[in-house]
């Protein structure tokens, strides 16, 4: 007998093809056969892929959204058809008709506007445009009555039906100059019927306004024709037989009339689209930059997710990866298979995510208008980005799967078979990751101690804004990677503050304490999540609060009042004050003086209004000294004077005047303008001094009450006392300032609503990671709890341990993310906003804290359930 040749160590017998094929069906056949794992594992997948999906229906939604209130083209329209010479409305009623009888035409409605002052003492306007109440090209939504078919019929929008109480069935004279008065100094009176109310659903209008088909409008204004005409095409006609038609009988046209210039025709969709160039710039284009990088966190936030989730699972399976190993399963195997299986958890997940955010974006504008009475736009169906999406979700997966692929296929079969699925307590960092935080870190502090030494003044615009938001984003980005590397070391002293009060709870709280301290990178993974969407919250809220505050400054400094009441420069009648102040209407009574002098070489307007006087004083912020340093012989200046005269709080300066210099001490300056554009603001004994007249030169009041109603009958008081008690009452005018304000308002509500919605998407990403990794954590630990039973515990207090961790993750998160969303937000709104107050929503913040929390505990409570039915037996023998 020959002997055999020795075994050459270590002896694996060769994988045959078919054990290729058994590696992947058995990774494969695990996954199926343990639908818990495949389910939470896919789930934390699947909510990173909807948030992502969201953040781009969000992004269509605030786009769409933001474009529509300010475009004035309807998505229908075909073809427009514009006047060569705006005005001369060279589109008559003649051949706006040939054009509707043409067989490529759907629809054609003429756009017209016109201003018609309302008949009374005071002149007060209705705007009136020209639109089909019906229909794809209308532009209007009836909200009460119906809608003019008739002549001598408007409908109003609901400003106008409440500020001007013109409801239903109310009659109203409008002025329109008359045609045939050559110097327009002549009117026409003309005497309409209102019919309804109706809602503008596309151009955002802040005026009261009017509404009805484009003859009705053309024969009220004793107009000839139109400077517009937007044209829809029927069903499948195609644009250039469309426009070919159209050309040919606006040519017809102006060759019967050489007078006329024509007319030029534009498809619909290049104006939708350079109205939306116009709509999306400035402060919008920003908002628009702030959500992808928004974006691009999200799908960091779902890598990290994944990935903690995949390590846990991979971990779990050591006992049949050591197996496989055992009999000749390669590791390029075994990573191919666990990637394999990755990548269809990602897709199936992607998948459904993609469809689940697609629905709510189309349920996100009905839930708006019901819920907080908001009116956003629809977004659409981005085919393309839900592609994409899908396909990225697969590489993330993959790309989360391959660390802890490489990590459970490399484990040597003897060690893994000795570990037996328990999952590594390691506590140390290695040095190289060590270091990569410290150098991280060191660039985020570097970067935001750049930004710091050259911030911009309060109101200074001369500066490159998105390099520094660039920066910005860039430190905040590197900080977040540092804590991502540096989270094992940062969980034990953040633990060892806020895990103080739960070691006074007795046994389940250091249980729960020392659980979570124990597995410092488990710890750390889940924690970043929630840091993350603590940060986000955090910042939006702080974004929204500053925001709010420079909308407030700006409101106090430009519409300190609901009205002005002003008589053209000339002075007021001081009892005028007395007579208004005794309406029940009004509030708030405030008169001030102005006095034209000069400082340097420029003229500048010197005022005695009180900030004091008025709500909105307490909005006013200083770029230096304080408001109430204001008194006798002190000034606020605003900050273009203070930059011409050179000067700060404390300083002085003169101010030439009829009765000599007038020298004055700084109290405060101002970041921007001061109150009316006011360039210095004094008391009334310093503007006596400067021989100003002892008459009001405006009187400043706010409604008695919230809203357009209330806000109309203050209007109509106002008028109905000047009528009454003022002489020269047609030299008076009535500004409403608060119609501005309002719509400031409404755009900070607005983008305080979508950020709050985007960044709550991330802090349910964080609760369902939560949620994975408890789960899988308790089917890691049966052995542990198992003994902790057999040692007496109750399962109520092994239901309390696993519910206190949960919660520790939330607290952990809670910490370090406030630490990095505060400091970052007000940064980067200092940058983009200047003048832009510091403000921290405490209360907010705590409520965001203490509900995460409570959110991350709720999450523990399934899988303490889970934990307390196995009993101590069946753990302690090793069966899950």
């Amino acid at each position: 007998m020959t002997p055999s040749a020795p075994l050459k160590p270590p002896f694996r017998p060769p994988l045959q093809p078919s054990w290729r094929a058994s590696v992947l069906g058995s990774q494969l056949a695990e996954l199926l056969r343990r639908p818990g794992r495949l389910l939470t594992t896919g789930l934390s997948v699947l909510v990173a892929a909807f948030v992502v999906f969201a953040t781009v229906m969000a992004q269509q939604i605030t786009t769409h959204t933001t474009v529509d209130r300010f475009r004035g083209t309807p998505e229908a329209v075909s073809l427009i058809a514009t006047a060569d010479d705006e005005s001369s409305t060279t589109i008559s009623e003649a051949t706006l008709k040939r054009i509707r009888a043409l067989p490529t035409v759907a629809e054609a409605v003429g756009r017209v506007e016109a201003g018609a002052p309302i008949a009374g003492p005071f002149e007060r306007y209705l705007q009136l445009y020209a639109d089909p109440g019906t229909g794809p090209l209308s532009q209007v939504e009836l909200v009460k009555g119906s809608y003019p078919d008739g002549a001598g019929q408007i409908a109003v929008n609901r400003q106008a039906a409440e500020e001007l109480q013109l409801a239903p069935g109310t009659r109203t004279t409008l002025l329109f100059p008359d045609p045939a008065d050559e110097d327009g100094v002549k009117t026409l009176k003309v005497t309409v019927t209102v019919t309804g109310v109706v809602r503008s659903t596309a151009t955002a209008v802040q005026q009261s306004s009017g509404y009805a088909t484009d003859a009705h409008i053309a024969r009220l204004a004793k107009v000839s024709g139109y400077p517009r005409v937007d044209i829809r095409a029927r069903n499948g006609v195609p644009q250039g037989e469309l426009s070919q038609q159209v050309r040919a009988v606006l040519d017809k046209a102006s060759a019967l009339d050489k007078a006329s210039p024509g007319a030029s025709l534009t498809s619909g969709s290049a104006v939708r689209a350079q109205e939306a160039r116009e709509a999306v710039n400035g402060d919008v284009r920003e908002i628009f930059q702030l959500l992808a990088v928004f974006l691009a966190v999200a799908v960091g936030a779902a890598a990290l997710v994944a990935t903690s989730t995949f390590r846990i699972v991979f971990t779990q399976r050591l006992r049949q990866l050591a197996l496989l190993r055992a009999i000749g399963a390669p590791q390029p195997r075994l990573v191919t298979a666990l990637a394999v299986e990755g990548a269809l958890v990602g897709a199936v997940a992607g998948v459904i995510g993609v469809l689940t955010a697609l629905g709510a974006g189309h349920l996100a504008p009905s839930a708006a208008r019901l819920l907080a009475g908001q009116e956003l736009s629809a977004p659409g169906f981005p085919v393309l980005q839900a592609v994409l999406v899908v396909v990225g979700t697969v590489l993330v997966t993959v790309c989360a799967v391959l660390a802890p692929a490489l990590s459970a296929a490399g484990v040597s079969p003897l060690q893994a078979l000795r570990t037996a699925g328990t999952a590594t307590g390691e506590r140390r960092i290695r040095p190289a990751r060590l270091a990569a935080g410290i150098l991280l870190a060191a660039a985020a502090t570097g970067l935001a101690a750049l930004l710091l030494g050259d911030l911009p003044e309060p109101g200074q615009e001369d500066y490159d804004r998105d390099f520094a938001m660039t920066v910005t984003v860039a430190s905040a980005g590197f900080a977040f990677l540092a804590l991502v590397t540096l989270g094992p070391l940062l969980v034990r002293p953040v633990l060892a503050v806020a895990g103080w009060p739960l070691r006074r709870l007795g046994t389940t709280g250091r249980l729960a304490v020392s659980g979570v301290g124990g597995t410092p990178h488990r710890a750390a993974a889940v924690s970043v999540v929630v840091a993350l969407g603590v940060a986000l919250v955090s910042g939006a809220l702080v974004s929204v609060a500053c925001l709010s505050g420079y909308m407030e400054r700006t409101a106090a400094v430009e519409a300190p009042a609901d009205f002005r009441v002003t008589a053209g420069g000339k002075e007021l009648d001081p009892t005028l004050l007395r007579q208004f102040a005794a309406s029940p209407q009004l509030t708030h009574l405030t008169g001030y003086r102005t006095l034209q002098t000069t400082a340097g070489s420029r003229e500048i307007e010197v005022s005695d209004l009180d900030p004091d006087a008025l709500p909105t004083g307490t909005y006013i912020d200083t770029a230096t000294g304080s408001l109430d340093d204001l008194g006798p012989g002190n000034a606020v200046v605003a900050s273009d004077t203070a930059d011409l005269l050179g000067v700060r709080a404390g300083d002085t300066f003169t101010l030439p005047s009829g009765r000599g210099d007038i020298r004055l001490t700084v109290a405060a300056t101002l970041p921007g303008h001061g109150p009316l554009q006011a360039n210095v603001l004094v008391v009334p004994a310093d503007l006596d001094r400067m021989g100003a007249s002892r008459n009001p030169s405006g009187i400043l009041a706010d409604a008695a009450a919230e809203g357009l109603a209330a806000r109309g009958a203050a209007h109509r008081a106002l008028e109905t006392t000047i009528r009454q008690h003022a002489p020269d009452s047609h030299d008076i005018n009535v500004s409403v300032l608060a119609a501005s304000r309002d719509s400031d308002q409404g755009t900070i509500q607005t983008m305080g609503t979508t950020a709050l919605g985007l960044v709550a998407l991330t802090v349910l990403i964080a609760v369902v990671g939560v949620t994975a990794t408890t789960s899988l954590t308790a089917i890691e630990r049966t052995r542990e709890f198992g003994l902790l039973r057999a040692l007496g515990l109750g399962g109520g207090a092994l239901r309390r341990t696993i519910t206190l961790e949960a919660g520790l993750y939330g607290v952990l998160g809670g910490v370090l993310g406030l630490a990095l969303g505060v400091p970052y937000a007000w940064l980067l709104l200092r940058i983009v906003i200047t003048s832009a107050p510091l403000r921290l929503p405490g209360g907010q913040l705590l409520v965001v804290f203490t509900g995460l929390a409570a959110l991350t505990a709720l999450a523990g409570l399934l899988p303490a359930r889970r934990a307390t039915r196995v009993t101590p037996m069946t753990a302690l023998g090793g069966t899950e």
